[in-house]
């Protein structure tokens, strides 16, 4: 079954902890105060509980083409847990499996980016701190 689509110009961050509704809806919370507007598909469905990394590449490998979503983010235990909500971004396409963290504050700049090609995921995967988190570019 091929992952959902997102809306136009939007990315899919997909639930894959269900321990805590209240941490999901701060989590949808922090992403929309984070820009001028919504830039997710939010898909919070039991199949996807506790999906991990290796499921999801193969999930879009069987997918046909037009089906295939390039990239996700996933809400897992450390972005509940976590008051900056950081989201496993995913590769499904280039360098499947490829991650690194985004916290909610540079969901907007690096949704917006990817649903427009405007940036590859690697470039954003490259800038990321020692704990694999994206911290924004460096301006000096």
């Amino acid at each position: 079954m091929p992952l959902p689509q997102p809306d136009d110009l939007a990315s899919l961050v997909l639930r894959t902890d269900f321990s805590d509704d209240r941490a999901w809806d701060a989590v949808r919370a922090a992403l929309d105060a984070a820009g001028d507007h919504s830039l997710a598909t939010y898909v919070s469905e039991l199949r996807f509980d506790g999906v991990d990394v290796r499921t999801l590449i193969d999930e879009e490998a069987a997918a046909d083409d037009d089906q295939q979503v390039i990239n996700v983010f996933l809400a897992d235990g450390a972005t509940m847990e976590d008051p900056a909500h950081p989201l496993l971004a995913v590769d499904l396409s280039d360098e499947p499996g490829r991650t690194f963290r985004v916290p909610a504050r540079w969901f907007p700049d690096v949704s917006a980016n990817l649903s427009i090609a405007n940036m590859d995921f690697a470039e954003f995967a490259d800038a990321a701190d020692e704990s694999g988190t994206y911290r924004g570019f460096d301006e000096s």
